[in-house]
């Protein structure tokens, strides 16, 4: 008899797709994906071994571990909370992990009404972008129920290098919009530093080979401050899915009187980047900011 866990991955799209082929290729579990738009799982079932389930209900019911990785708190909310949700369909006992990029305020509404239910709820978003999905090099950031956690370690390492326990629920999102917040920062920094070598005529290649091994070396200098110099903005995280998780940041520095004015103006430069069409231009794309708006 097989030791295997039932494991429904929810949501295949830019970064859930990969992240279950990982799962799959485990070994760990007896995989079955769910996706609103059917074709994606049957091409991704082309890929690799599971089962597909067209219902949020057949998706569910036998699972031990309920895995999902959708866009927004509003997608996440109709997927458990809608009349065709997978809520009243949870096995009791159930672990609930959530990989989505969301609010504080939906982490915790999740664990409270899951709790009720039984059910260990951990919000664990991620970061390391499409490329990090397709090699299977995440990082984890993870808050909620320490044990279930520890309990799902095997099955998240599929497609993860890093899993970081950050405290109670909640403490996942938060970890990610300080990321966030980070990212935002080093991609305007970066921006004008190149705009200013650019202006000067600097050789962009000795110039970057001079810098990134010193204190201004970043995982953002390291893997598009070339390509931003090339002006070439198709990497993966794109403006949309930027502007969105920089909202959830400022909303929750309204709350903890924390103060955010670089964020703010990052923030309001992505959105007038997506006013001028750059909505899926990934987020180095910000260096183009000056140039649009002489």
């Amino acid at each position: 008899m097989s030791n295997k866990r039932n494991v429904t991955f929810i949501g295949l799209g830019t970064m859930g797709y990969h992240m279950a082929g990982h799962l799959s290729k485990s070994g760990l579990a007896n995989v079955k994906v769910y996706n609103r738009t059917s074709a994606k799982a049957e091409q991704w079932l082309g890929e690799f071994e599971g089962e597909m389930t067209t219902t949020l209900e057949e998706a569910v019911s036998s699972a031990d571990v309920i895995m999902t990785c959708a866009g927004r708190d509003e997608d996440m909310m109709e997927i458990v909370f809608s009349d065709n949700g997978l809520y009243p369909h949870l096995k009791e006992g159930a672990i609930f992990i959530d990989h989505t990029t969301t609010s504080f305020k939906l982490a915790q509404h999740l664990s409270d009404k899951l709790k009720e239910k039984n059910i260990c709820f951990i919000d664990a978003p991620v970061s390391g972008g499409e490329a990090g999905a397709v090699n299977g090099v995440l990082s984890v950031m993870a808050g909620g129920n320490k044990g279930a956690l520890e309990c799902a370690t095997p099955l998240i390492g599929s497609y993860s290098k890093n899993i970081s326990f950050m405290g109670e629920s909640g403490y996942g999102q938060l970890a990610k919009m300080v990321n966030q917040i980070c990212i935002a920062g080093l991609l305007q920094g970066l921006s004008e530093g190149l705009l200013f070598a650019e202006s000067e005529g600097m050789d962009m290649d000795s110039l970057l080979s001079a810098i990134s091994g010193g204190a201004a070396q970043s995982w953002q200098m390291d893997n598009r401050a070339s390509t931003m110099h090339k002006r070439e903005f198709d990497f993966g995280f794109a403006i949309k899915w930027m502007v969105k998780d920089l909202g959830y940041c400022l909303d929750r520095a309204k709350d903890n009187d924390s103060q955010l004015d670089f964020t703010q103006e990052v923030y309001d430069r992505y959105v007038n980047l997506m006013d001028k069409g750059h909505t899926y231009s990934d987020t180095s794309s910000l260096m183009t900011y000056n140039e649009l708006n002489k």
